[in-house]
């Protein structure tokens, strides 16, 4: 898979729709709904996922601020909870656990590297 061009709403489990928050989006970009969000840098803004940011959590709903500037608009985001994705190299329900690294907003691996995003 590769960054995500489209909206991709995620499966999520129930129970946690209270928990959702925001966050500035980046100047110039389009978060996707189902992209998994970074901060950029230290500057505090969200943005498609890059391999290393802080993991901030998955966007629910699409964020276009492609002619805007940094913190024109706020990133929803899904920040607690479970979510199914498709993760390479999980291969048995043994594995039910192990740690879950993005290299990108849509690219998910149990190999280390990347963004922790959880487990």
């Amino acid at each position: 898979m590769a960054t995500l061009a489209t909206d991709t709403p995620r499966v999520f489990e129930a129970g946690y729709n209270h928990l959702i928050g925001s966050m500035p989006v980046i100047a110039s970009d389009i978060v996707y709904a189902g992209s998994a969000v970074g901060e950029s840098g230290t500057a505090g803004t969200g943005r498609p996922l890059v391999s290393g940011d802080n993991f901030a959590g998955f966007c629910i709903e699409k964020c276009d601020n492609a002619s805007g500037a940094a913190s024109d608009l706020q990133i929803k985001l899904r920040e607690v909870g479970v979510v199914k994705l498709a993760v390479t190299n999980i291969t048995a329900a043994s594995q039910y656990g192990d740690a879950i690294y993005a290299t990108d907003d849509n690219v998910f691996t149990t190999t280390v590297g990347g963004s922790r995003i959880g487990h």
